[in-house]
């Protein structure tokens, strides 16, 4: 009797000891569960850098008398060094290529067709500033001005034929600059979706000329200022 007795209170003690041991993992589990729903971190914008990358869309023309404009698409780089809570200095980098129409007047040899859309690139530099206005948790408006340089290769698919001979310019360097602004919309403390309207300025030719040009991608920050 008293060996049945020990055995019942000995199992009644693994119960006890059982059950302890699932509601404590049950309130640890409870905790991190917690933690994990809990709100986020404030976005604070103490960050010391800022990196962005993104797709890139460019209307521009090719030659200065083509009678149209071309669309270019590529990607953007750009890294910010936060001097302040407001103002920062850029450095940019865009690579962009596209076909463009062209005079219809120079064969490709041996091919009797004539050049339809040869492809252009170009590479752009540029620095500068940008200043952060507006803010709050959700999203923060930003505007930023560049200056560069970018060169352009029209030769590309013109298979051997001069690029002045149907209208394009031919390959340079040039002084470009994009002024604009961007909507950062926060993912988190750190990241950030961005779109980025930009007017771009540009000297291939004989006068300035003024075109219009987009980008999306993320932004992710880091260091503490």
């Amino acid at each position: 009797m008293k060996r049945a007795a020990d055995w019942k209170i000995g199992k009644g003690a693994v119960s006890r000891v059982l059950l302890a041991g699932m509601l404590m993992a049950g309130g640890a589990a409870l905790v991190q569960a917690q933690s994990k729903i809990g709100p986020p971190a404030p976005v604070t914008y103490d960050n010391r850098y800022e990196v962005y990358g993104g797709l890139n869309f460019m209307n521009f023309q090719a030659g200065q008398n083509l009678p149209k404009r071309m669309n270019m698409g590529g990607a953007e780089i750009s890294f910010t060094y936060w001097l302040t809570n407001r103002l920062g200095l850029t450095g940019d980098y865009r690579g962009e290529a596209g076909t463009t129409p062209v005079f219809p007047s120079a064969p490709i040899p041996p091919n009797p067709n004539y050049i339809n859309r040869p492809l252009v690139y170009m590479n752009m530099a540029m620095g500068g500033v940008q200043w952060r206005g507006p803010k709050n948790q959700y999203a923060a408006l930003n505007l930023h001005g560049y200056v560069g340089m970018s060169h352009g290769v029209f030769d590309g698919g013109t298979g051997g034929v001069q690029p002045e001979q149907v209208g394009l310019y031919s390959n340079r360097t040039k002084p470009i600059a994009a002024l604009g602004g961007s909507v950062d919309i926060n993912r988190s403390k750190d990241w950030a979706i961005r779109l980025s309207p930009d007017l771009i300025l540009e000297h291939f030719g004989t006068e300035t000329r003024e075109f219009f040009a987009i980008s999306g991608g993320v932004v992710y920050r880091f260091g503490k200022r």
